[in-house]
């Protein structure tokens, strides 16, 4: 399996636009979060998204609620919004959660949870699955500018707990891209320009 993963779009028309023409070679796209930018913009970037036909995983980020994604989302069959969730698409299951964890800096606008709250979300499903999180493992492709570890010990420990088969992640720009792993788990840092990723488990 092929897949086409991608995270922190931020409204960037041009991400949109190479996005949707390269997807048609893959089997499954993956969309970890910001879509937006400020919780603005977020319908208007999933419409720019929408001449993607394949399956496609999406999870909000900071710059978007749940329900705003959702939202954006309704009635594009092909688009599957989880926070919190899960959805089984042929033999692949996936299991995802959003928004920034833990709590931002950022303020009011930001859709954020605590580790606690996130810990509370993060049920694994009864049987192997793909990871989607917006916010980074603690200790993994979540460094920033000035060596702040700014990812979620809840996303860490939970990845450690029910080992999916890779973890898609985006939210540290300086990782975009990047490519670490969790005990021997394969983590993503998808960022705007997007990443081909072969499942090693295939």
């Amino acid at each position: 399996m092929k897949y086409l993963l991608f995270s922190d779009i931020h409204c960037s028309e041009r991400a949109c636009a190479s996005i949707v023409q390269r997807s048609a070679d893959f089997d499954f796209a993956i969309g970890a979060g910001d879509f937006g930018l400020h919780r603005n913009g977020v319908s208007a970037t999933i419409e720019a998204l929408s001449g993607i036909e394949i399956p496609t995983i999406v999870v909000p980020g900071n710059h978007e609620s749940h329900a705003e994604l959702a939202e954006a989302c309704s009635g594009m069959d092909n688009f599957h919004v989880l926070h919190g969730s899960g959805v089984r698409l042929g033999a692949i299951r996936f299991f995802g959660i959003g928004g920034g964890i833990p709590v931002t800096p950022f303020g009011p606008w930001s859709f954020d949870l605590s580790d606690d709250d996130a810990a509370a979300l993060l049920v694994p499903p009864p049987d192997e699955f793909v990871f989607i999180t917006h916010s980074p493992p603690l200790g993994c492709l979540d460094t920033l500018v000035n060596q702040y570890h700014a990812g979620s010990g809840a996303v860490r420990a939970f990845i450690e707990r029910s080992r999916p088969r890779y973890v898609v992640c985006g939210h540290i720009h300086e990782n975009a891209g990047r490519q670490g792993e969790v005990d021997g788990i394969p983590v993503i840092n998808a960022g705007p320009a997007g990443v081909e990723f072969i499942d090693p488990g295939d």
